[in-house]
């Protein structure tokens, strides 16, 4: 067994931990990386969620976050406009490839793979590092970012698990006594992604479509005696009864063809016997096979219903998760031990997972935290703030609907989640040193979780932890002894350390990070809590003083980052992490000038009428729409503004992208000598 030892040891390579894992490193710490796949990234990469939830404003594309999209633009060929339910759609390959890039370029991070967790190594009320099959990992700073929060238990550390009752945070949407199918679902359903393909039309051989491999059915074990059984697929003949079958095709709609099941309607998700997660690693294997089975059998029932177009795609992700036939468990589960030569398939290297162990932090995050206030758009303002989310409160329990207060509104002509903020104390113990968390374990309710649990909040909180990681190094300090304002200060480009890049921690809806003004209202509004506007924005409407108050970026800006990293001698911040373009920058894929009437229907709810010389019936070339009449959207706060001002039934001419799927036009910009009545 190898012995190490390190400044910042983070166990799990999922979304949060890989974000800890290289801002760490790039902030000078010691950092030791390991992961039980070959994949890092979780939810964005090797769980297969490769359709992003949320963050899609110009203002919330920050921080690693921001980083990660910038790249995703650049390197996906066909752009990222493809299926309804994200404004960001990609093949999890090339982001699994940015993550591996980003980790392997830096030298003072040592990334394991194949390994989990044994023991937990505490001394007293500290935490000093955990134990592997083949390796003994002692740091002064250890980061849990497993996907159930393995670490907490191991390290016997205060959690929860389950429900909290409206008595327990006071939260208005939390029941008052469980119900018998709360009791069920402990925790929200995950969802065992598979990606299946469109095979397209096979003209040349005179058939309708091209014959995709048979999906055969499989049997969940105990569950179903019967090989095909009727009742195999009795519970997805209502999947797309609502939508349709094209709406439901375009929801996770991907590049090349490849289609992302993580359908929620009588679909993919599965939470049958969901204890089983933390009971023992024999039981939670269990539990992934027929997660995926269950996935498997949806896949055949798509099939069954929509033909053989569509099938399983192929050589995706590295391992071969749902061979039901093989007993041995870790050889069924391919490179996740690295035992056996991955067999790529179509099927993630493991569940989404939507919620895990919670640790019982210095702040807990609950749903009044979450919620914007009484008449505005943007939750109470937290001057501990270390990332900011924004996403609805989404739940996920088959077959039940969970009545919740709503927390979205129309922005830019689609609906978004309100913002709120991310405490640093619900990354810490309330007693224990050593020790932070990262992903969906950290301190937050239950009824909370729905909205804390998305890829890009994620992402943020995970390169909030591995600066106070670094932080900690530096100082000398455990978590709970570093002041947040340092932390804050070092996140915002202000402190001795870089960021990754710059990462807002006041939401404003209306200062994107590359505004000159950015810096300068993301920390007056730390400094002055109290004048936090509700509506989220500076400025009446979105156009008030913040135009006029001077000031720059600061030492670690966009664009002075790259020199200042230089002179400090760390190492090329360019040739590690990459010149990305900035998002809407002309030569972005798809990018066109499209004329029409533009309409209004409510407040920040708008339509554009194509013009008759772009209106195309057929919609025979993918950069013209078909049907005159589509949503109109846009993630920028200065086109927006200006949308505000357009009177119903005038005449613009724009620079976008179409997403087919979603039927939307997203405006980059606005030719304003082209705009008339």
């Amino acid at each position: 067994m190898e012995q190490i030892t390190t400044d910042v040891l983070v166990v799990g390579g999922g979304t949060g931990g890989t974000a800890a894992a290289i801002q760490s490193a790039l902030a000078g710490a010691e950092t030791v990386l390991v992961s039980e796949f070959s994949w890092l990234g979780g939810m964005l990469t090797s769980a297969g969620v490769a359709a992003i939830d949320g963050h899609e404003l110009a203002a919330w594309q920050t921080g690693i976050w921001g980083k990660f999209l910038r790249a995703l633009q650049q390197r996906q060929p066909e752009g990222l406009d493809h299926g309804w339910v994200s404004m960001f759609t990609y093949d999890p390959r090339i982001g699994a490839a940015i993550f591996a890039e980003w980790v392997q370029s830096l030298p003072n991070l040592r990334w394991i793979v194949g390994e989990i967790p044994e023991e937990v190594i505490r001394r007293g009320d500290r935490i000093i590092g955990a134990q592997f099959e083949n390796y003994t990992i002692q740091a002064t700073i250890t980061i849990d970012s497993t996907e159930l929060g393995d670490l907490l238990p191991l390290g016997n550390i205060p959690h929860r698990w389950g429900w909290e009752l409206q008595a327990e945070f006071g939260e208005p949407s939390a029941p008052i006594e469980l119900q018998p199918w709360m009791q069920k679902y402990p925790v929200q359903a995950p969802t065992g992604v598979v990606l299946m393909q469109d095979f397209g039309e096979a003209i040349l051989q005179g058939r309708g479509y091209a014959n995709a491999p048979e999906i055969l059915p499989k049997v969940i074990p105990d569950k179903t005696p019967e090989f095909k059984q009727p009742s195999i697929f009795d519970k997805f003949t209502q999947a797309w009864t609502h939508h349709g079958a094209e709406a439901f095709l375009n929801y996770g709609r991907l590049p090349g063809g490849l289609i992302m099941i993580n359908w929620p309607i009588a679909g993919n998700d599965y939470g049958e016997g969901l204890d089983r997660l933390i009971a023992s690693p024999e039981k939670r294997r269990q539990f992934e096979q027929e997660c995926f089975t269950h996935s498997h059998n949806f896949a055949s029932f798509i099939q069954q219903q929509l033909g053989r177009r569509y099938g399983l795609a192929t050589g995706v992700f590295p391992h071969h998760p749902d061979n039901l036939d093989h007993s041995d468990h870790a050889a069924n589960l391919g490179d996740r031990f690295s035992k056996v030569e991955a067999t790529p398939t179509a099927f993630a290297l493991h569940p989404y997972y939507r919620e895990s162990r919670r640790l019982k932090g210095l702040a807990t995050i609950t749903e009044q935290d979450i919620l914007p206030v009484t008449g505005g758009d943007a939750a109470p303002f937290r001057s501990d703030s270390v990332a900011i989310a924004h996403y609805a409160n989404d739940h996920h329990y088959p077959g039940h609907d969970l009545p919740l207060l709503p927390k979205s509104r129309r922005w830019g002509g689609r609906w978004t989640g309100t913002p709120f903020c991310i405490p640093y104390g619900a990354l810490i113990p309330e007693t224990i040193d050593g020790f932070l968390v990262c992903e969906k374990n950290i301190s937050v309710s239950h009824i909370a979780n729905g909205a804390t649990r998305l890829q890009p909040a994620v992402l943020l909180l995970g390169q909030a932890a591995g600066m106070a990681a670094a932080l900690c190094i530096k100082t000398g300090k455990m978590p709970r002894e570093l002041p947040v304002r340092e932390l804050q200060a070092a996140l915002l480009g202000q402190g001795n350390l870089p960021p990754i890049a710059p990462s807002s921690i006041v939401p404003l809806y209306n200062l994107p990070p590359h505004h000159p003004q950015w810096l300068h209202w993301q920390e007056y509004f730390l400094d002055h809590p109290e004048k936090y506007p509700m509506s989220g924005e500076v400025g009446k409407g979105g156009t008030g003083r913040y135009w006029e108050v001077q000031g720059g970026r600061g030492r670690y800006g966009e664009v002075e980052e790259v020199e200042e990293v230089k002179k400090k001698g760390l190492f090329d911040f360019e040739e590690y992490l990459g010149k990305f373009s900035k998002f809407g920058e002309s030569g972005e894929f798809g990018s066109q000038v499209y004329q029409g009437v533009f309409h209004r229907l409510d407040v920040q709810h708008y339509q554009i009428n194509f013009l008759d010389q772009i209106f195309d019936q057929n919609c025979l070339d993918q950069n013209k729409p078909g049907g005159r009449t589509w949503g109109l959207i846009t993630l920028n706060p200065e086109v927006n503004q200006r949308l505000l001002s357009y009177v119903d039934g005038q005449k613009i001419e724009v620079v976008g992208r179409l997403n087919l799927s979603g039927k939307w036009l997203t405006i980059e910009g606005l030719l304003e000598n082209q705009v008339g009545t």
